[in-house]
């Protein structure tokens, strides 16, 4: 199954997220049988990556020209935490745990595809690509994906958005919410590195991403990275106490890892609170040298 989601996201633009896990009760109680009943399935990450991907293709071929979900297949990724604390394990493949082992709490991630594709074509349509996006998604399309996005909201009252994508590259502001020494699953297919995931509690994602803020408000405060880490705090700030922070690489993992950009940028931060414009330009280089030219080929023909 994972050498299937290797082939399949060949040709593809690489696509990493940043995904909050929360508890159960942290959703409403009209979802949470839905939730639950996808931690019981104990499908692997695997099978929900694959599946997510061949909705996406299928979209791109649906007859009509609809490229917008429609929610029908919104898929859901578990974790599992330990109860007592600790390193945060992934869920099983489906085999049953050992006697053993620690009690564990399951934390949830629900896609939300509606709300994101809806989030996405926005952003598309106040973009410079905007006139081409018009053209290659009609209003029609747009406004019935809008009827979507009302739908959901009226059904679930949702208010946050579990997970941030971005393609050809992961924003260095990601990096401030991790550590080297976070617990990190690399996963490996055929010679190749599918991706990489990193984690954290959302407790010292937050404390790590304050800390970024408030050296980088003194030392830089006309730094562009200074907005990017303002909203990131206010988007975790939103989430359950109990949550966990995942860094997704996702395929772009195979041409960057093993990667120290959470260092990097950690090291480029503390040198700017130093006043060391030498040790800050060199962490800068570092990580313009492994990911500028991830990021050019975006422009590749």
């Amino acid at each position: 199954m994972t050498g299937n989601l290797y082939r399949g996201q060949a040709g593809l633009p690489f696509s990493s997220a940043l995904r909050i896990y929360e508890p159960l009760e942290a959703f409403p109680e009209d979802q949470q049988g839905a939730l639950r009943a996808a931690g019981a399935r104990s499908v692997s990450r695997a099978a929900v990556e694959n599946a997510e991907l061949l909705a996406s293709l299928g979209r791109i071929t649906r007859p009509g020209g609809d490229p917008f979900p429609t929610g029908a297949t919104d898929l859901v990724r578990v974790l599992a935490v330990p109860l007592a604390g600790g390193t945060p394990a992934a869920p099983p493949a489906g085999a049953p745990a050992p006697e053993t082992a620690r009690p564990e709490r399951l934390l949830y991630c629900p896609s939300q595809l509606v709300l994101r594709a809806g989030l996405a074509a926005n952003a598309l349509m106040e973009g410079i690509h905007g006139p081409l996006a018009q053209l290659l998604i009609p209003e029609e399309q747009r406004d019935r994906h809008q009827e979507r996005i009302d739908e959901v909201r009226a059904h679930s009252g949702l208010g946050r958005v579990h997970t941030r994508a971005s393609t050809w590259g992961i924003p260095f502001s990601w990096f401030c919410l991790f550590t080297e020494s976070d617990p990190t699953d690399v996963v490996e297919s055929e010679g190749r590195i599918v991706t990489v995931r990193i984690r954290a509690s959302i407790a010292e994602a937050l404390e790590r991403v304050r800390y970024a803020v408030a050296h980088l408000a003194l030392a830089a405060p006309d730094l562009d990275m200074l907005e990017d880490l303002t909203q990131l705090t206010e988007w975790l700030e939103f989430f359950h106490p109990g949550s966990v922070v995942e860094l997704d690489y996702g395929a772009v993992a195979d041409k960057v890892y093993p990667d120290d950009s959470p260092m990097d940028v950690r090291l480029g931060i503390e040198c700017l609170a130093e006043g060391d414009m030498t040790g800050a330009a060199a962490a800068y280089r570092r990580l313009a040298s492994r990911w500028i030219p991830i990021r050019q080929l975006a422009r590749a023909s």
